[in-house]
């Protein structure tokens, strides 16, 4: 089901991550960013202002109408229902797919495919440890060492953690990583992608 916003982003709004910041100058300019699991749309508002096409997906939405024609809400349950956003029985593609604080393994797999040959692939979730610290506890919601590069084997990754941070205490794994355009491999070495 495809929805348009019927709350404010831009008020109140909680401000993006710091990693989702810190890397969203390798998603190319106007590139149609998904957002998976975007909550009350901090990312999809951040992507759209700085000139995005995005498209969020959730269960369920808590936004209003500031960006109206800027994005597209799709809501569907990820963990009980199929991906919706199929064509001819393939993922739609993407310049850019974000993840953060969410982790349902068996959409990974999709996620990836999901992303244009180019497009970036940011993702920041709670990690082994948090049991530690907080929410989440279960094993199910906590990526294991290595989880994302093992994840992203097929991409080109620009940058990994994982680790513990403060405020709030949390134990985190991320990745930035490409979906590479390069025919020949040997060539992954000399692409330059900003740090």
């Amino acid at each position: 089901m495809f929805l348009k916003p019927t709350a404010d982003f831009a008020t109140n709004r909680v401000p993006a991550s710091a990693w989702i910041a810190r890397w969203t100058h390798l998603v190319a300019p106007n590139a149609h960013v998904l957002d998976v699991a975007c909550g009350a749309g901090r990312h999809l508002a951040w992507f759209a202002e700085r000139g995005h096409l995005v498209t969020g997906i959730d269960r369920e939405f808590a936004a209003t109408p500031d960006l109206l024609d800027r994005f597209t809400l799709v809501c569907s349950d990820l963990e009980s229902e199929p991906w919706p956003l199929l064509s001819d029985g393939v993922p739609d593609q993407f310049g850019a797919v974000v993840v953060t604080n969410y982790l349902w393994r068996p959409l990974m797999p999709t996620l990836v495919r999901s992303l244009l040959p180019g497009g970036i692939f940011l993702y920041e979730t709670f990690a082994s440890g948090n049991e530690t610290v907080g929410r989440p506890t279960r094993p199910e919601y906590l990526l294991r060492p290595g989880e994302l590069l093992q994840v992203c084997q097929e991409l080109h990754v620009i940058a990994y953690e994982h680790g513990y941070l403060e405020n709030p205490s949390r134990f985190v794994q991320r990745i930035a990583a490409i979906r590479t355009t390069e025919k020949d491999p040997s060539q992954l070495h000399t692409a330059r992608h900003l740090l």
